[in-house]
């Protein structure tokens, strides 16, 4: 997607701040009901909610480093250390010696557990798909390109937060 949209030169009238007051508050409806769904997964698998992050970081990247981990998460090592040591007495990830540099460690998550938190998942998986189906593939790409550049605004904005 570009940045000279005709939409994006036209003044700003009052529909336009309505609809985009509206995202906006729509935006920040979703993060914490999405938050809330995290805290109730973590609630039923005996997890707290960075443990949940972490493991999701991990199925997403893995396996990675510790040090690779606690860039994604923006955590301090030592806080990852004890996250890292919860998991794995949970049966969720392994700890394994790096395949590139043997002095190194990687953490991959485990497939067993997997079902579990998946199953925890179905019902707003489910749902997620019901509602894309609802949209042309022309409006799925705006979707996209707008999480896409939602998700690089909250990774910067969490950058800055953790800089100070």
């Amino acid at each position: 997607m570009t940045n000279e949209s005709p939409t994006k030169r036209s003044p700003m009238g009052a529909d336009r701040r309505r609809l985009r007051i509206a995202i906006r508050t729509s935006l920040r409806e979703a993060i914490t009901q999405l938050s809330l769904l995290n805290r109730h997964v973590g609630n039923h698998l005996d997890l707290n909610e960075i443990d949940v992050v972490c493991l999701e970081l991990i199925g997403r990247h893995g396996p990675l480093s510790p040090s690779a981990l606690a860039r994604h998460s923006r955590l301090h090592p030592a806080t990852l250390t004890g996250i890292l040591d919860r998991l794995e007495r949970g049966g969720w990830i392994a700890r394994d010696r790096d395949p590139a540099d043997r002095r190194g460690v990687v953490v991959r998550a485990l497939r067993d557990r997997s079902a579990e938190l998946l199953r925890l998942y179905a019902g707003m998986n489910h749902s997620l798909e019901q509602i894309l189906g609802d949209y042309t593939d022309t409006e799925l790409q705006v979707l996209a390109d707008f999480l896409s550049r939602t998700a690089a605004a909250g990774s910067d904005a969490t950058g800055d937060l953790a800089a100070e």
